[in-house]
């Protein structure tokens, strides 16, 4: 089992935008530290929920930083962002990492982010099909034109072109965009608001839709989720139940439509107790039992876990430390082992991958 974290730089109240990323980037180095698989780095914009608005800025900066880890977007917003731009930054994080970084990609919502970087509601309702072609097309070939409706240009080189195309996952919520990245047979990260029943369900929409289009009915899926471990379950779940609606409340306020459509906001303790049910939230066991569980129920063995839901740096380090010390080691070898990362890591890095 591949365990990775999941890095949203959100600004709890009473927190500066430096705070929140100061937590962040320290999330990612002992993540590095404790031999994690991965640092996956969601993007936001205008809004306190998460203060990273270039996920592939930050990730350029933490491959620096760290030696070992993955880092990956989840996801960078394909939709407000030009395919070619994005997939020249792409290029040159993996070739600079030596094959370290991880392309994810999305739609995003009907935020007030389409006006502002054009495109508008056209081009999340329907480009978002034609913008992932376009990409993908910019990481495999040499060179590359379009003919579209929202790109049209005359072919140019592609520079820099490695030598292999980076990994690209895409975040799917709906089954048009399963089936889309099954098509393409991209894998697919799946969010923390949906339980294993529903990905398990996802996961075998994107398998049926793969082998209609002739692509392997098997791919390396992320499940992320929330971890918060403590000492006692009911430790954990009051570490998340002082911190987390706060930090939702004012985080999914700020989210303006770009139509001024009207918008139903989560009711934040609810979610927050969803969260707590549905992830690995409690006593290493339990956390690691939730894992297990995740992984035979929908087949996904890669995880990206919210370590930061405290909000406070301290018990943040603190948790990821306590996710590759105390839960890992009681993964069922069986399922720990299942889809370990070939690459030269740490000693403790190879007991926390199995």
């Amino acid at each position: 089992m591949r365990i990775g974290t999941f890095v949203l730089a959100g600004q709890y109240p009473g927190q500066s935008d430096r705070e929140a990323l100061q937590r962040a980037l320290r999330t990612a180095e002992v993540a590095d530290e404790v031999g994690l698989d991965s640092v996956w780095l969601a993007e936001h914009h205008f809004v306190p929920y998460g203060v990273i608005p270039s996920a592939t800025t930050l990730a350029g900066l933490l491959l620096g930083r760290t030696g070992r880890i993955g880092i990956g977007t989840a996801i960078s917003v394909l939709t407000t962002a030009h395919p070619v731009a994005l997939g020249e930054q792409a290029a040159l994080l993996h070739m600079a990492s030596g094959g370290r970084f991880t392309l994810g990609v999305g739609r995003g919502g009907p935020w007030v982010d389409l006006e502002v970087f054009g495109g508008g509601v056209e081009a999340l309702e329907s480009g978002f099909p034609e913008s992932l072609d376009l990409l993908l097309r910019w990481l495999n070939e040499p060179q590359v034109g379009a003919e579209g409706n929202r790109y049209r240009f005359r072919e140019v080189p592609v520079v820099p072109r490695p030598a292999d195309a980076p990994p690209v996952i895409v975040a799917c919520t709906s089954p048009a965009t399963v089936e889309l990245a099954a098509r393409h047979g991209l894998p697919m990260l799946l969010g923390m608001h949906t339980g294993d029943q529903e990905k398990a369900e996802m996961v075998a929409l994107w398998r049926k839709a793969a082998q209609d289009a002739g692509q392997c009915p098997d791919a390396d899926h992320v499940s992320v989720g929330v971890c918060q471990v403590a000492d006692s379950h009911t430790e954990a779940v009051e570490v998340l139940r002082r911190a987390l609606p706060g930090w939702l409340r004012r985080g999914l306020t700020a989210h303006r439509t770009v139509d001024d459509r009207p918008r139903s906001m989560r009711d934040p303790l609810a979610y927050t107790e969803l969260l707590c049910e549905l992830h690995p939230v409690g006593p290493p066991q339990l956390c690691a039992d939730r894992l297990a569980a995740t992984a035979e129920r929908t087949g996904i063995t890669r995880f990206a876990l919210l370590a930061e839901g405290s909000g406070e740096l301290v018990a943040t380090e603190t948790n990821v430390r306590r996710i590759a010390d105390d839960v890992l080691p009681l993964l069922p070898e069986a399922v720990a082992g299942a889809a370990a990362r070939p690459r030269a890591v740490s000693s403790r890095a190879v007991r926390a991958t199995g």
